[in-house]
């Protein structure tokens, strides 16, 4: 006999495994709207073209199809680009800032598919688009830390990173040199870049480079003495002013509180070698990494992109953008050994009984009203009749439900409550 199977890379989700996504999404969507989010769907297949114009997305890992017009379409690797291009095309009248959110599976090739590799994610973030400057980076930042709180991350470390500022300082290198050296620092490669061909001088420099990892204060003070052109020297005060803000926003915080709490920065680090390999942000990049014990998982990341939404924009306008987003499933398995996630459905409240054949269409009416309750109230309906109501007490046991309605055939209920059992 055939045993069938979800393809490779896609999995099912059990109803447990769905209450437990649900309860992390949840508190991720309450602190979105919280912030004056607005939720936005948009469409699960793309363009080709359309997903890959920021550079963000390699075709390689897009799983494509072929439409009925030969034309090349995608499932979303991720939301950025599509909530870009809706933005420009059916939001350009409306009034910016737009603060969107977002709650969806996407779709990513892995080089190991055929190996059993996860295909199809499951992703919440927020895209600030239309505000540019220091305050908009601070509120995503803000944000994010709102959402970690929420979700009783505390130890977790968000690495933020400046990718103007790191191109900045790679222009010295040779064009020949300077995507193997951009490649090796965002890899975390130190073998190549000491081993790279090219002078001493700039090997120092790129070790430099690097090494610009740590408290944010400390990096800065460490970057001030650099001979830096105008425009790199304005996002060095730029991202000064931004670190300052978020201080004395924390300071204003913890007024107040006891001495002694922590501050939700002290884990927080500069890491000017943090960059992405592809031309897609502009400005702060960013990444939420879990506790050590924890696997050290990224569970979150995102930037400014002040370029993107110009690609999709008819007048070739450009819009500045920033954002975020969660790895569902990599904040479940952080979660998880925690405790707070739930560890079974929710039960039902009611379970409305027929005595006899002909109390059904009572049953079903009586099982409605229950329903019609403004508030949710979880109603089962017994389908057969058992041979005793002690099978009938049991079965509801088994389902946690401790409200019993026995339906006469002329609607009459008899209710009983069911003692709650201690686990």
């Amino acid at each position: 006999m055939t045993v069938y199977q979800p393809p490779t890379g896609a999995r099912d989700l059990l109803p447990v495994d769905v209450a437990q996504k649900r309860w992390i999404e949840k508190r991720l969507q309450r602190v979105f709207q919280r912030w004056g989010y607005h939720r936005i769907i948009t469409s699960t297949l793309e363009r080709l073209d359309t997903l890959v114009a920021g550079g963000a997305v390699r075709r390689s890992t897009t799983i494509q199809f072929q439409d009925a017009e030969d034309e090349v379409l995608g499932l979303r690797p991720e939301l950025t680009a599509s909530i870009a291009r809706t933005t420009v095309t059916r939001m350009a009248g409306g009034t910016f800032p737009q603060r969107l959110y977002y709650n969806a599976n996407v779709f990513r090739r892995g080089l190991e598919v055929g190996h059993g590799q996860q295909q199809e994610f499951y992703q919440a973030g927020v895209e600030l688009l239309g505000a540019g400057g220091v305050a908009a980076d601070a509120e995503i930042l803000l944000l994010l830390a709102d959402c970690l709180t929420s979700l009783g991350l505390h130890r977790s470390s968000v690495i933020l990173g400046e990718a103007g500022l790191t191109r900045s300082l790679l222009e010295p290198f040779p064009e020949f040199l300077r995507e193997q050296v951009r490649e090796a620092i965002a890899n975390l490669d130190r073998v190549a870049v000491e081993t790279l061909p090219m002078s001493d001088k700039l090997r120092d420099r790129a070790l430099f480079l690097f090494d610009l990892r740590g408290r944010p204060a400390d990096v800065l003070q460490r970057l001030s003495p650099l001979d830096l052109d105008p425009t790199a020297r304005q996002t060095l005060n730029d991202l000064k002013s931004l670190v300052d803000l978020l201080a004395s926003h924390e300071a204003l915080n913890q007024e107040g509180k006891a001495t002694g709490d922590t501050s939700m920065f002290d884990s927080w680090v500069l890491d000017l070698s943090l960059i992405q390999t592809f031309d897609y942000y502009t400005g702060i990049v960013f990444k939420v990494v879990g506790a050590p014990d924890s696997g050290a998982q990224i569970l979150g990341q995102g930037g400014r992109y002040d370029r993107l939404l110009g690609l999709y924009h008819p007048q070739g306008e450009d819009c500045p953008g920033i954002g975020f987003s969660w790895n569902i499933e990599d904040l479940h398995r952080v979660l998880g050994p925690t405790g707070q996630l739930p560890d079974r459905t929710p039960a039902s409240h009611w379970l409305v009984v027929p005595k006899t054949a002909s109390a059904r269409a009572a049953t079903f009416a009586y099982a409605q009203k229950l329903r019609e309750s403004t508030h949710l109230v979880r109603v089962e309906v017994e389908l057969e009749i058992r041979e005793t109501s002690t099978a009938t007490r049991n079965y509801a046991r088994d389902r946690r439900i401790t409200q019993i309605a026995w339906i006469d055939a002329d609607g009459t209920p008899e209710i009983e409550t069911l003692p709650q059992t201690v686990e």
